[in-house]
């Protein structure tokens, strides 16, 4: 008897900013964004707003759909590598925000990977009865490692030029700038009925791999970890090597989704879906077709937020429940690859 799902909900802050708004701070267009990634729009938070004050409208909207309170949730596993303090986490600070304040949180780094390894430490959590009700949350709030700094000129707020200097180191981050927006997305999870739930796991780290997608500033080899310099040499902004973490993403998720299947004896086409991290249209549309599967199976939510880290698997996993999409019985595979590298996948019985 494995973990279920039986809340959810999402998050995203502000108006849509759309792929011509960034034209505006770095040299690149809609057609360019589109083609490369499949985002047309993505949401930012503004100054003072982080991932726990996102968290809190996803938590009570999972609540909500579950029919219970925050105060029948009896542990937080929180998701994020966009914490607003360096320390403490930030699952605290969602569970103080929840009225909840003496309820233990977690929070793991995962980054892209928090829900399949999120679902991991739920399952274990209920499974050992150190918790009933696990409210699992992801989300991200990349806007302060966006490389421009003319927000006002972004979000349509004023016209008219930007600083040259800013504009051309945009244009020498854009490739990891146009990719990222911010959201949160929770799910409550308690015990499943007979026959269903949470299966099996297929998780993986490899530290050899970490250069993949990293931020290279602000770490603690440094003395202090802060420097003029850090700002200096942009070191604030990720680095991402795009072509090896595509073609990574493709092989090793493929073998995992084939591993859980070996393990649980049933096929790739067995399954209803594969709800996949959005972190570019042509990865998942490069795994869809290795793996032979039908578009169907794999939904992409990415032209309407980016990529929202932690929380893009949550996202899409509430938009189909709300839509009636996902319904008793399913076989859902939930896959993901982030910084670490961290990936793998879960299969679960809804």
């Amino acid at each position: 008897m494995g973990i279920t799902i039986i809340g959810t909900g999402h998050y995203v802050p502000g108006e849509p900013v759309p792929n011509e708004a960034l034209s505006k701070v770095m040299e690149t267009n809609d057609e360019w964004i589109r083609k490369r990634t499949g985002i047309h729009q993505r949401h930012f938070v503004r100054e003072g707003e982080g991932v726990a004050d996102m968290s809190v409208h996803a938590a009570r909207r999972a609540c909500e759909d579950a029919g219970i309170t925050p105060e029948d949730v009896d542990f937080i596993v929180f998701c994020t590598m966009t914490p607003e303090y360096a320390f403490p986490g930030s699952g605290g600070l969602l569970g103080a925000k929840l009225g909840i304040a003496r309820v233990p949180a977690l929070d793991i780094r995962q980054q892209c990977a928090a829900v399949p390894f999120g679902l991991q430490v739920a399952e274990g959590l209920v499974a050992t009865g150190a918790a009933k009700t696990v409210l699992l949350v992801g989300a991200d709030a990349h806007a302060g490692l966006m490389p421009w700094t003319d927000w006002d000129v972004v979000r349509g707020e004023r016209e008219g030029e930007v600083d040259q200097a800013c504009y051309e180191r945009g244009t020498r981050h854009r490739g990891i700038a146009v990719v990222f927006g911010d959201g949160a997305a929770a799910m409550v999870l308690r015990a499943a009925p007979e026959g269903r739930g949470f299966l099996a796991a297929d998780l993986h780290t490899d530290g050899n791999r970490y250069d993949g997608i990293y931020l290279p500033g602000g770490g603690f080899r440094s003395l202090p970890y802060l420097t003029h310099q850090t700002i200096e040499d942009e070191e604030y902004v990720p680095r991402m090597r795009g072509r090896d973490l595509m073609k990574t993403a493709v092989t090793e998720l493929s073998k995992s989704i084939e591993s859980l299947c070996e393990r649980l004896g049933v096929t790739k086409h067995d399954i209803d879906w594969v709800l996949a991290h959005q972190a570019n249209d042509r990865i998942n549309g490069a795994l869809r077709k290795h793996m032979g599967l039908p578009e169907e199976k794999v939904p992409s939510n990415i032209a309407k937020f980016g990529n929202t880290s932690a929380a893009t698997v949550g996202i899409l996993t509430d938009e189909l429940r709300r839509e009636g999409k996902l319904e008793e019985g399913q076989l859902v595979c939930f896959v993901a690859l982030g910084s670490g590298l961290n990936w793998g996948s879960v299969m679960m019985r809804l």
